[in-house]
């Protein structure tokens, strides 16, 4: 067992689809850190499906940039702004079995950040995908998400250069 990351991280009443702990058509994802690598691991449940018994690929995407960028929570101590994703599906990824989600960081120059992130079920390789994300200070922040951030978001946007809080 890794390092359990707090799901209050962006506060109590965040609805996010992906990890909002209380968010009752979401998928309340887990995560916690292992070494230079986050985790979560989940079993999706019947009506997750593309194809019958399957696990939809959009789904899929979704868990990869999740623990993504709870990688950048986990271990950066930042949030960034998704600016690409690029996913292999490589085999399906059966309803009713779980799945472990891992991401690591893969390179950073400036403000843009890369992760490798790998889905296996049955401890085999189910999908790998590539996530970029921009690093934003709590002005852009701002603007992109048109209006003032929570009070939790803030130190996860603090200003370029300042690494003094990574988690």
């Amino acid at each position: 067992m890794g390092e359990p990351l707090d799901p209050y991280t962006f506060g109590a009443d965040q609805t996010c689809f992906g990890c909002g702990p209380h968010n009752p058509s979401g998928l309340r994802l887990r995560f916690e850190r292992e070494d230079d690598e986050v985790v979560t691991r989940w079993t999706p449940p019947p009506g997750f499906d593309g194809p019958p018994r399957v696990l939809h690929g959009g789904l899929q995407a979704t868990i990869a940039d999740e623990v993504a960028g709870w990688a950048l929570v986990g271990l950066l101590g930042r949030m960034g702004i998704t600016t690409s994703l690029e996913i292999r599906y490589v085999r399906p990824v059966q309803l009713g079995h779980e799945i472990e989600a891992r991401a690591k960081l893969a390179s950073r120059a400036e403000s843009v950040v890369t992760l490798h992130v790998s889905l296996r079920q049955h401890g085999r390789t189910a999908a790998m995908a590539r996530v970029r994300y921009m690093l934003v200070d709590e002005e852009k922040a701002t603007a992109y998400l048109g209006g003032q951030l929570p009070e939790s978001w803030k130190r996860l946007f603090r200003p370029l250069g300042d690494e003094s809080h990574s988690s």
